[in-house]
């Protein structure tokens, strides 16, 4: 959102039908906002880029082109601006295909103003928390983030993004750091060079140094000729080197020398090569501690970590279950997936040490097995599916009450469902909106507590 210092938000609604326009103006007035409006596509790009609104307000049958045909364009153009489609036809369909390629929401005609006004609100901001997740720009269909452990650290490497400061994303194995590092690439400047991934402890120790920096023909046996190496091949673009904590130190060396000179120099030659690349590092070590012990150059930990960013497991973020494996069911069984209360149960109750990584083999297992499209504790491993009778594990305390994993399941499903939109939540659950925040506080303190090091 980019409105004028000192001035409210401009909301631009979209719609070849006056009336509505005009009903829908009003609702943004009442709300303190400033309106313009567009009766079609080609009136509202030339409102767009004069006045930057702070959200769009898109009909999906225009005149010309429709709503759903400029909406990939204009978000390629003004990424920042949220877009919420208005259909009249209830196809939901349509509007999920349209959350796909860039709206943040949807609402079918006839509008509920009331929740209009919501959606509004929750995306201009009111609050200190409803602005801060306006500063994030909507995630590819692939990153699933409901909790607000993992929203956070989006939003910092969002921040961070805009820089070619060398990031360090720390946190276990299968959290999901190399996806934290392509949203660092896809939101800086060099979104349109190459990412170049390398799994330090996936390259033969005697070859790092050349698949690294690169060969001239000659330089060993078998080198018959030129290799570029990863360092070149990342020119103009994102660098990811993953679990850079089992470099060997003589590689570490070199690696300090590109990142201070900007040059490398592959094996077997003697001339230095320029590249322009930006650093992204991941371990799940703890690197303070290899630094104590000798095993990492304590100059080359401070140089690789001007930013740090630390990815929570799953068990910190358990809001991000059901929405992950619902994404992972879809993905593996090409159909949508329901899971039985029992299911959802037990994966809300099982501790994931594998993180996101396991629990996609556990969905892909679970849709190899299952006859439909029905998710059943049978079909989840028997570890997950252990959890799914057991009185003790589904079922946690807090301070003030009890929610059974039932609940919770129930919970954070609706809350997937409404995109994080927590009185829309609360509207289908038949509960207050107060009464939701309550239960996801007490969420928040079923969470267990980090594991220290074990994280990093």
């Amino acid at each position: 959102m980019r409105s004028k210092p000192g001035k409210q938000p401009l909301i631009l609604i979209v719609d070849d039908d006056e009336a509505h326009r005009r009903l829908f103006a009003e609702v943004v007035h009442s709300l303190g906002l400033r309106v313009a409006e567009a009766g079609s596509a080609d009136e509202a790009w030339h409102r767009i880029a004069d006045e930057h609104p702070g959200l769009i307000l898109l009909d999906v049958r225009l005149p010309g082109k429709s709503g759903l045909e400029i909406l990939p364009d204009l978000k390629k153009k003004y990424p920042d601006i949220p877009i919420i489609l208005i259909t009249a036809y209830g196809d939901v369909r349509e509007a999920v295909e349209a959350m796909k390629i860039g709206a943040v929401d949807y609402l079918l005609k006839p509008v509920d103003l009331e929740e209009l006004e919501t959606v509004i609100l929750d995306h201009v901001g009111r609050g200190e928390e409803l602005a801060t997740k306006s500063r994030l720009p909507p995630l590819p269909p692939h990153v699933v983030c409901v909790s607000a452990a993992f929203q956070k650290v989006l939003e910092t490497a969002y921040l961070v993004a805009q820089s070619d400061a060398p990031v360090l994303i720390l946190g276990p194995s299968g959290s999901g750091k190399e996806v934290v590092a392509r949203l660092i690439r896809d939101w800086s400047s060099r979104r349109e060079g190459p990412f170049v991934a390398a799994n330090c402890a996936g390259l033969p120790e005697s070859l790092i140094e050349s698949e690294l920096f690169g060969h001239v023909a000659g330089a060993f046996t078998g080198a018959t000729a030129d290799r570029m190496g990863y360092f070149r091949a990342a020119h103009g673009g994102t660098l990811f080197l993953d679990e850079i904590g089992e470099l060997p130190l003589s590689v570490q060396a070199k690696l300090l020398r590109a990142l201070e000179t900007g040059e490398i120099i592959p094996v077997g030659s003697e001339k230095p090569v320029r590249t322009d690349f930006r650093l992204l590092a991941a371990t799940n070590r703890n690197l303070e501690e290899f630094v104590k012990t000798g095993r990492f150059r304590e100059d080359l930990y401070y140089r690789i970590n001007v930013v740090e960013l630390t990815v929570p497991p799953l068990k910190e973020r358990r809001e991000d279950i059901l929405p992950l494996a619902e994404f992972f069911g879809r993905q593996f069984a090409r159909q949508p997936v329901r899971f039985s209360p029992q299911a959802m149960a037990a994966l809300l109750s099982y501790h994931w040490p594998g993180n996101v990584r396991q629990l996609r083999n556990a969905i892909q297992r679970a849709c190899l097995l299952a006859q439909g499209n029905i998710i059943l504790p049978e079909h989840l491993p028997p570890e997950v599916a252990a959890l799914a009778s057991s009185g003790h594990e589904a079922t946690q305390e807090c301070e003030e009450g009890r929610l059974s994993a039932v609940e919770r399941a129930t919970i954070l499903s609706t809350l997937a469902e409404c995109g994080g939109n927590r009185t829309l939540a609360a509207r289908k659950l038949g509960i207050s909106r107060r009464a939701l925040i309550y239960k996801l506080k007490a969420l928040e303190a079923l969470s267990p507590p980090s594991g220290g090091d074990q994280s990093r």
